[in-house]
C-alpha cells in the first residue's frame, strides 16, 4: 500500500480525491491537510462533506511542519492554490515522493506565462522542466516515469481530448483557429462562497474573454492557436465544450472517425473517453463519472465537436487518480469505475 496524502483536502476536489483514495486497493489514505490558517483545520472532513460521514471521518490536519509530513508519504496530491503548490511541491519532490499537482503551477513552460497569467514569477524551473503534463490518454508513456505530474485544467481537458486526435492526424486547417466555447458549473470556482458563485447571482455568462489562463495552456499543449471563451452556467458541476474547426479539403466523416478510434479505442488500454460519433455530448451523462464523452458532426469543410466532462472528476480528481494508476502500473481506471 502506498501512503497517500491530500493537501488542500477541504474543497470539492479534495473530497472527491479522498473518496477515490479510500476506495483504491493499492493506496492508503495517510492524511488530509489544510493550511495552518484554515477555519476548517481539525474538523473531520465528513463535517464539511456530509456524503463522507461514516466512510471517511479523518480530521483535516493543519499543515504546519512540511518536513515532518514528508516522512509519512509515498504519494502527495496537491489540491491547493497555484502559488501554494509552487512552494510545496519541491519539498515533497526532494524527499522522493510522487507529486500529482492539480493546480496550474507546473503545467506550462514559457518565459512569461506565470507572471502574465498567474501573477507570480516561477522559482522552480528545474521542476517545471521535469513536470509531465497529465493528460492521461495522451501522455501515458511519460507519466509512467514521472515524479511530478501536472494534472491539466478542467477546460483544457475537455477541449484537448476532442481536438487532439484530429490535429495529430493532420485533419484540421490550422490557419483558421478552432473556436472553443465551454460552459462550466459553479463548482469550478471552488467551495469558498463569493457573490460571483452565489446561486441567486449566477447567470449564464461569458468571462475571461481573450485573456483566460487556460487559453495558452490549451494552445501550448495542442501546438495550435485557439480562440477559447469560458462561460459560467447556473448548475453545480460539469463542463460542455462546443468546438468549431475547419477541416482540410477532402477530409470527411470516415477520416474523422478513424482518427478518433485510433486515439481512444484500444482494447488493451482502457481509458476514460467514450466516443459518440454523430450524437452530441451531454453533461447529464458524465456527471459523477470519470468519463469524457465526445461527439461530432460535419458539414462541408467544418466540424463541430462536443465534449462533456465532470469538472471535479475528469477535469481534476479522477484524472489525477488515473495518472497515479498509470505511474504505478495499476489498471488505469482502478477506483474510478
Amino acid at each position: 500500500m502506498l501512503n497517500t496524502l491530500i493537501i488542500g483536502a477541504s474543497g470539492y476536489t479534495g473530497a472527491e480525491l479522498a473518496k477515490m483514495v479510500h476506495l483504491h486497493p493499492h493506496l492508503h489514505l495517510a492524511g488530509l491537510y489544510v493550511s495552518a490558517q484554515s477555519l476548517d483545520a481539525n474538523k473531520p472532513i465528513s463535517e464539511l462533506h456530509g456524503q463522507l460521514k461514516g466512510i471517511i471521518d479523518l480530521p483535516l490536519q493543519p499543515l504546519v511542519d512540511v518536513a515532518a509530513v514528508v516522512e509519512s508519504a509515498d504519494i502527495v496530491l496537491l489540491a491547493t492554490a497555484h502559488e501554494v503548490s509552487h512552494d510545496l511541491a519541491p519539498a515533497f519532490l526532494a524527499a522522493g515522493c510522487q507529486v500529482f499537482d492539480l493546480s496550474g503551477a507546473f503545467r506550462v513552460q514559457g518565459d512569461s506565462f506565470y507572471s502574465d497569467y498567474y501573477g507570480f514569477e516561477h522559482q522552480h524551473t528545474h521542476w517545471l522542466e521535469q513536470a509531465v503534463y497529465g493528460l492521461a490518454e495522451w501522455n501515458s508513456d511519460a507519466i509512467k516515469n514521472a515524479q511530478l505530474v501536472a494534472v491539466p485544467g478542467c477546460y483544457p481537458t475537455a477541449s484537448q481530448l476532442a481536438l487532439k486526435p484530429l490535429l495529430e492526424a493532420g485533419l484540421i486547417d490550422k490557419a483558421q483557429w478552432p473556436v472553443i466555447n465551454a460552459v462550466s458549473g459553479v463548482s469550478g470556482a471552488g467551495r469558498k462562497a463569493t457573490l460571483t458563485n452565489s446561486f441567486c447571482e449566477v447567470s449564464l455568462q461569458a468571462y475571461g474573454i481573450f485573456n483566460h489562463r487556460h487559453q495558452p495552456e490549451i494552445a501550448s499543449h495542442l501546438d495550435c492557436e485557439v480562440i477559447f471563451t469560458p462561460h459560467l452556467g447556473n448548475f453545480k458541476r460539469g463542463i460542455l465544450a462546443t468546438i468549431t474547426a475547419k477541416l482540410l479539403p477532402g477530409v470527411g466523416e470516415e477520416q474523422v472517425a478513424a482518427a478518433m478510434a485510433k486515439a481512444y479505442q484500444h482494447q488493451d488500454e482502457p481509458n476514460a473517453v467514450r466516443l459518440l460519433g454523430g450524437q452530441a455530448a451531454s453533461i447529464q451523462n458524465v456527471v459523477n463519472t470519470c468519463f469524457c464523452d465526445i461527439g461530432w458532426l460535419l458539414q462541408d469543410q467544418h466540424i463541430i465537436l462536443t465534449s462533456a466532462i465532470d469538472n471535479l472528476l475528469k477535469g481534476a480528481s479522477s484524472q489525477a487518480i488515473q495518472c497515479i494508476n498509470i505511474r504505478n502500473e495499476f489498471p488505469a481506471l482502478t477506483a474510478l469505475v
